[in-house]
């Protein structure tokens, strides 16, 4: 063997020697997906289909033997970016649970009420005095309805303990965001510090995770079941301290027995389904502490618009994804036809060089198309007030609204900030945290001689806004819609 190959080939093995999940707070590399099991074929297949379909894909990461083999992202995002996670964060939400329950701190049968005299209504029915911490993880804390309006008041957490308790806890699955809000309340009168800051230290310090934030209520309690931003990787940790049974560079992070019970089935979504029909979905396969079990003997945490954490128990596997889908379980039905049969159970399997460097190029262009203009205008400068300014000069449009401005390319995505809050970042319309300013994408495209489209792609969140301007025969604009998807 020659020396410069000797030489690769000692550098190849020190450098992943030395950056095992053992002694790592990022995830390790493989150099080649086959190195770890996994057809890059099959990683191909995947992602040419995600392509083809209506979901906007944004970040994936699949990892497996606990290495990452696979990463991707599609331009505008930046892989080193955050993005609003959704109901994903009720699984973190979770985690904290079990970390304080193994501390002794709480326990999941203890009674809500129990956390909460000041704030209980002036009858305490039998039906709310049963509900547990346990109800509160499994989704079966007895509301007939899940009580979102509670979110106008300003102190949600006797809003929620108002709220009726129609069934008895622990016998109807009714999903139900502001119960993990209770939770993340709980959490905090138990420690005396807000959820989010217990984690930085019990959980996100211990696994690497950096730079992300949290929304939190009116009354300063985390929100709990959404509102987390949180990177690609951060998601893939998660699901991979559940795989190694709550264990992260040989410290016991969340008990193995908070594991297990964790992504045990407790309460059918449906019981009068037929098993064919529960067979086809994977919103039926039964709920446990704020995660969700899969088909394929998998379970995972997962957000709205197509944030997933698929754990997979039999092929050593974590498959995290951030994107904007417009139909879940076609989302996830492409990870069973073509990532699973990828996956194989062997730790290490030959390598086809052909498709490794097809997956490698298709990696590296992976994009979101900028919009594409049906016709052309010649408007060039127009003002309509103090509130709403258009300039377009060499391709790029300047665009002033309510004092932000933004600056958006033809055909092209440009990058840059606002101070605008919209639905799709914050759960509310009224910010409960004070965020830095949103990253964003920006493009526009003429959809007819007097009409022009403006495209904000918010790069924190799943979401992009469509404004909508006409034009009159005078060239002065008039915002006549927006549509945010």
């Amino acid at each position: 063997m020659k020396l410069k190959n000797i030489i690769l080939v000692f550098f190849s093995f020190f450098l992943f020697s030395c950056n095992t999940p053992e002694q790592s707070k990022d995830l390790p590399r493989s150099s080649a997906p086959e190195d770890e099991g996994v057809v890059s074929g099959g990683i191909l297949q995947y992602l040419n289909e995600c392509d083809k379909s209506e979901d906007e894909m944004h970040r994936f990461m699949l990892v497996k033997n606990g290495k990452v083999v696979a990463e991707a992202t599609w331009s505008p995002f930046d892989p080193q970016d955050k993005q609003t996670i959704y109901s994903c964060s009720k699984t973190f939400t979770a985690t904290a649970i079990g970390i304080l329950q193994d501390r002794g701190l709480l326990s999941v049968e203890d009674k809500v009420i129990s956390f909460f005299e000041d704030k209980l209504p002036d009858s305490v029915s039998p039906n709310l005095a049963e509900m547990s911490i346990k109800d509160l993880l499994t989704m079966t804390c007895g509301q007939e309805s899940e009580p979102l309006n509670i979110r106008h008041s300003d102190d949600w957490v006797r809003a929620f303990l108002a709220h009726p308790v129609i069934n008895k806890p622990g016998t109807v699955f009714k999903y139900n965001s502001m119960a993990t809000f209770m939770l993340s309340a709980i959490a905090q009168k138990v420690t005396g510090q807000r959820l989010f800051d217990f984690l930085q230290k019990n959980l996100f310090e211990p696994l690497g995770i950096k730079n992300v934030d949290w929304e939190i209520s009116p009354e300063g309690i985390t929100t709990g079941g959404w509102g987390f931003r949180a990177h690609i990787e951060d998601m893939a940790k998660l699901g991979q301290l559940y795989l190694q049974k709550g264990k992260w560079n040989n410290r016991q992070i969340v008990s193995e027995e908070f594991v297990q019970q964790a992504t045990t089935a407790y309460m059918l979504q449906d019981s009068s389904l037929s098993p064919e029909e529960r067979a086809k979905s994977d919103w039926q396969q039964g709920y446990g502490y704020q995660i969700w079990r899969c088909r394929n003997n998998g379970y995972r945490a997962d957000g709205a618009y197509g944030q997933f954490i698929i754990v997979l128990p039999d092929r050593d596997a974590v498959i995290a994804i951030q994107s904007n889908a417009m139909n879940s379980q076609e989302e996830i039905n492409r990870v069973w036809k073509y990532l699973l049969p990828a996956i194989k159970r062997e730790k290490k399997i030959s390598k086809d060089d052909i498709l490794y460097a097809h997956l490698r190029n298709k990696l590296s262009s992976l994009s979101i198309a900028a919009p594409a203009s049906t016709d052309s205008a010649s408007y060039l400068d127009v003002r309509q007030g103090d509130t709403l300014q258009v300039r377009i000069s060499n391709d790029t449009c300047y665009f002033v609204w309510n004092n932000d401005s933004f600056v958006l390319g033809r055909e092209k995505w440009l990058h840059g900030t606002t101070e605008r809050h919209v639905w799709s970042i914050l759960y509310n319309k009224k910010s409960f945290r004070e965020f830095p300013p949103f990253k964003v994408a920006c493009s526009y495209a003429w959809e007819g001689k007097d009409t022009l489209a403006l495209y904000i792609k918010y790069l924190e969140s799943p979401h992009t806004e469509k404004i909508i301007l006409t034009f009159d025969k005078d060239g002065r604009a008039s915002l006549v819609d927006i549509r945010r998807f």
